[in-house]
């Protein structure tokens, strides 16, 4: 997957609304070559780095709040635990990628990715592709794949310092170092970041802090940083490694019992290393990817029974370890008139390391709870034909052998139809799921099952793409649908994982960027319907909103100044399976501005919760009441 590095630029500044003559996005994800976004016939969304530097700094999903069908929730903030799920799905049913390599935790239970060990500063851009993708992808890609891309070096260097501080204790600086000097390209960054907090636990939740009036805050540090150099002389030999590393040490609660605000405290790790290389020799591309990563989380969870005496207070050490490593080949072949043929083989090894040990009140030694290893190779293939200057037609096919597991099949076809003449892009894409399960729900002791299959999925989508008014106007519009099968769950009375639930996902998708007023304003909606219901019971599943969106008005005063407001809705769901535990719903206001001073810096303030709502994304876990930010941005 050499292609899914070569989509990566330098940072942006926001852009001003009065741009109306853009060019369309180079997309790596979506096909695994780069081609024009106008050509795929999947949904896709670009999140670009001048949209994650305007959001927070310490919480990627809020950039990602912006991607129409996809939905987020934290526990008690930044730093806490980060679901995002696509179109429905579960969060473990969405394949996270960093700079092409999957970043799933093996040693998690249900081997879902937990956002909040992101460093946001080292990203560039983020690609989020919807709709079952394991043709292309393997194992995870049921609600689709979100591709990471961490900033590549290009042009002559260039050094990015960006500093915030604000409500909470808050505060993060970031810097970066890219550019390119002949052959050789390089980027190196880093982010460091720190907050007091809010209690996790109960925090503006009235009923809450009646019980409780002394919550204590829960914060956290993050340091993080990221390295790429390349080669490419520009005779077909292309090489280029990278790496990424982060460390979270983060307060959290129990949040249950007698006493739910708990001095607990989590560290988060994760390490990456890969290499790639790419030659083309006449009309094929070979190139070979080897990585390596590491996911490591440590949680100290303290809780107490009667009292908070020593005698009456448990304290727990349990630790997740989840290694991968392996390789890919992939060849693109040229086929003249018949179009171009991806084919490739992949191997990769897993690994999990669970255990706990009792420290309080009286010790016991370390405990495993999970050891186990497994190891996937897969064969995938994908022709891909364009039809004169306004067909493309994309098949695709894939094998996933888990060894001693199971062994799964997916497919997935896309068409796309341009219509330059009306600025229309009609598109449709169809393919299957597939999820193997987890070391742990295999392995773990009492609860694991050997026996288990692979959970799947079948999906569509169907959209069109439309520019007005000479492109001032862009919408977006999809309808799309799934179907979950043989789904892995949790029997509480055989105390075992089971495939055994059903689920059905279907909704509308829309999105749109206008210029209001030349020079003056732009409007930016993003906007999910959502119906997800758990086919055995009829349903609604949990923490799935049907309504969700997010507007916002990018006002530019003067050239170099920016003011845009931003409000975000979501509508009730419930918490809890069985449609228990109704969350209401919400409507937050928040504003962003900066002011370009030259061309080196640039100031900016971001005010959240402007309206001081109190609401939950997880119940009885806090959210930020009315905060204020401020910070600068250096360039030279």
């Amino acid at each position: 997957m050499t292609a899914l590095l070569g989509a990566a630029g330098g940072p942006a500044l926001a852009q001003s609304p009065d741009t109306t003559a853009q060019l369309p996005d180079i997309v790596v994800t979506a096909d695994r070559v780069a081609e024009s976004i106008d050509r795929t016939g999947s949904a896709i969304t670009v999140v670009h780095g001048a949209d994650i530097a305007a959001s927070s700094p310490v919480s990627l999903v809020d950039a990602l709040r912006t991607v129409p069908g996809l939905d987020v929730s934290e526990t008690g903030g930044p730093a806490g635990t980060a679901s995002v799920r696509l179109r429905g799905a579960n969060p473990n049913q969405t394949l996270v990628m960093i700079d092409g390599v999957r970043v799933n935790d093996p040693a998690a239970a249900s081997g879902d990715y937990d956002f909040s060990m992101v460093p946001v500063g080292t990203i560039e851009r983020i690609e989020v592709l919807r709709g079952p993708q394991s043709a292309l992808y393997g194992s995870d890609a049921v609600g689709g794949v979100i591709n990471i891309i961490t900033r590549k070096g290009k042009g002559p260097a260039r050094v990015d310092l960006q500093t915030e501080a604000g409500s909470y204790g808050t505060v993060s600086t970031s810097g970066s170092l890219t550019g390119a000097q002949g052959p050789w390209s390089y980027a190196a960054s880093g982010t460091g970041q720190r907050s007091d907090g809010f209690s996790r636990y109960g925090y503006r939740i009235p009923a809450i802090e009646a019980r409780y009036p002394h919550l204590e805050s829960d914060g956290f540090d993050r340091w993080a940083g990221s390295a790429r150099l390349g080669y490419d002389a520009g005779d077909g030999r292309r090489f280029e490694i990278g790496a990424i590393g982060s460390r979270t040490r983060a307060d959290y609660d129990a949040a249950t019992g007698t006493f739910p605000d708990t001095p607990s405290e989590a560290t988060r790790k994760f390490g990456q290393v890969w290499a790639r290389a790419a030659v083309d020799i006449g009309a094929v591309t070979h190139s070979l990817n080897v990585f390596a990563n590491r996911s490591e989380r440590a949680f100290d969870e303290t809780t107490y029974k009667t009292s908070t005496r020593p005698q009456n207070t448990t304290r727990t050490l349990t630790d997740y370890v989840g290694d991968r490593y392996g390789g890919e080949y992939q060849a693109d072949i040229g086929m003249g008139i018949l179009g171009s043929l991806i084919v490739g083989a992949r191997g990769e090894q897993e690994t999990a390391d669970v255990s706990s040990e009792r420290l309080m009140p009286t010790p016991l030694p370390r405990t495993p709870a999970v050891a186990g290893d497994q190891t996937t190779r897969s064969l995938f293939s994908l022709w891909r034909l364009p039809i004169g200057e306004r067909l493309t037609v994309t098949l695709g096919g894939r094998v996933d052998d888990v060894a001693d597991v199971d062994r799964f099949e997916t497919w997935r076809t896309t068409v796309a139809y341009a219509i330059p003449e009306t600025g229309t892009k009609l598109r449709a894409s169809a393919g299957t799921g597939g999820k193997a399960p987890t070391l742990y729900q295999l392995y773990a002791p009492t609860y694991g099952n050997t026996s288990l299959k692979s959970e799947e999925s079948i999906g569509w989508d169907a959209g069109i793409d439309q520019r007005l008014f000479g492109d001032r106007v862009t919408l977006s519009l999809t309808g799309f649908g799934n179907q979950l099968t043989n789904l892995i769950d949790y029997d509480s009375v055989a105390m075992r994982y089971f495939n055994v639930a059903r689920a059905e996902t279907s909704g509308l998708e829309v999105g749109a960027d206008a210029v209001v007023w030349p020079n003056w304003v732009k409007l930016k909606l993003a906007y999910t319907y959502l119906h997800a219901i758990d086919t055995d019971t009829g349903l609604t599943l949990q923490r799935r909103p049907e309504h969700a969106g997010r507007v916002s008005f990018a006002f530019t005063p003067t050239a170099d100044w920016l003011v845009e407001p931003r409000l975000y809705l979501v509508s009730e769901r419930f918490n809890s399976a069985g449609e228990k535990n109704r969350l209401d719903p919400y409507a937050r206001l928040d504003l962003y501005s900066s002011y370009r001073l030259d061309e080196h810096r640039r100031v900016f303030l971001r005010l959240e919760n402007i309206t001081d709502v109190q609401y939950q994304e997880v119940l009885n876990y806090g959210t930020a009441g009315f905060s204020a930010y401020a910070g600068f941005n250096l360039t030279w």
